[in-house]
């Protein structure tokens, strides 16, 4: 077995910088009263409302207990609104309520603001290739080219 130090490896400083920012990322959305992977899920209805519950679970590659847990939340501050298919009751379509629409600005605010925060340390290169790294670990990871490759 390969003797190996961890802390140097791409996997361990992946997992250690995706802890902290998502930690910095919910402290930013706190102010707009987000937590978890709600504002990924705003993400996906701000490009196309009115997606299929089970959609935007595929989308997002999370279970759809997760997605429940995560619109309950969206209901419950009046960000989204539910309505079953007429036509299959077991579908679910997800709409955006005025207040999920007009918190997009202040989320956007929010995101920036952490973004120049984190990679201030980077050089304008850095900066942009970092973008094309991390859509291939996310096509690497998710098996689906990253949204720019579309």
């Amino acid at each position: 077995m390969p003797d190996i130090n961890f802390e140097d490896t791409v996997s361990y400083r992946l997992a250690r910088v995706t802890t902290a920012y998502r930690n910095a990322l919910e402290r930013h959305l706190s102010v707009a009263g987000l937590h978890g992977g709600q504002v990924f899920v705003l993400f996906e209805l701000w490009k196309q409302d009115g997606l299929r519950q089970v959609d935007i679970a595929d989308r997002l590659n999370l279970s759809a207990p997760t997605i429940t847990k995560i619109l309950k939340g969206l209901g419950e501050i009046n960000l989204i609104t539910r309505s079953r298919e007429r036509d299959d009751a077991r579908s679910t379509r997800i709409f955006l309520t005025d207040k999920g629409r007009n918190i997009r600005a202040e989320v956007a605010e929010q995101w920036l603001e952490l973004e120049s925060e984190y990679l201030k340390g980077l050089t304008d290169t850095e900066r942009l290739i970092l973008p094309e790294l991390l859509g291939k670990l996310q096509a690497a990871y998710t098996g689906r080219p990253a949204p720019e490759e579309e």
